[in-house]
């Protein structure tokens, strides 16, 4: 008899444990799944730019180049289905205004914009930005539709002629297969999402 007891007791006493802790355990298990879906889809959740400084750029579509720059920065833009003017905004106030540039004047390193040295800017449409693998097979799901792209990608790129200069912003043909040729001076290569424009907005407003 004691034998048996001694063999159910802890079997019964693990089961009581169990129940009591089932509840916790599925609240953690369900907090830990939430989590990981709020990081994967913040990681997608932004209008995308890759800036690189470059001595020169050019695109060529069909064996004719379209649009070319000398020194400036070369822009690849990846649009989000759920992006608005909120992201075109920051993505042209920030790009126009990254100090990548070194002041001639004074030596000084990382001092000066594109506006600041009068050099160009090449805008080119990259919906493959917003790419990632299923399996080895790239899935493009979550970069705007074409249809709400095009004219999207044409206000984004009249933003950055506006608050610049029309003749200092080129881009490349929408949708076309492009060739993009570019002397990368460094090399520096930058990557913005406009996500962060939530928690810098308050900042952006005094950065110089």
């Amino acid at each position: 008899m004691s034998r048996l007891a001694s063999s159910v007791l802890p079997s019964s006493h693990t089961t009581s444990l169990r129940n009591k802790l089932s509840p916790f355990l599925f609240r953690r298990n369900q907090s830990h799944q939430s989590l990981r879906l709020r990081r994967r889809n913040s990681q997608f959740i932004a209008m995308r730019a890759v800036i690189q400084r470059v001595s020169s750029s050019s695109v060529t579509v069909d064996g004719r180049i379209v649009s070319e720059i000398g020194p400036g920065l070369l822009v690849l833009i990846g649009i989000h289905e759920s992006d608005t003017d909120s992201d075109a905004d920051y993505i042209c106030r920030k790009v126009l205004n990254m100090r990548l540039f070194s002041n001639e004047t004074t030596g000084k390193g990382w001092d000066q914009n594109v506006m600041q040295r009068n050099y160009g800017v090449l805008l080119v449409s990259q919906f493959t930005l917003y790419g990632f693998l299923k399996g080895n097979k790239p899935d493009f799901h979550v970069a705007m539709p074409p249809e709400k792209a095009k004219p999207f990608y044409a206000s984004l790129v009249e933003k950055f002629q506006k608050a610049y200069n029309p003749d200092s912003v080129k881009d490349g043909v929408f949708g076309a297969m492009m060739k993009v040729s570019l002397v990368n001076d460094g090399p520096v290569t930058m990557q913005l999402d406009s996500s962060q424009s939530n928690k810098n907005e308050t900042n952006a407003s005094v950065e110089s």
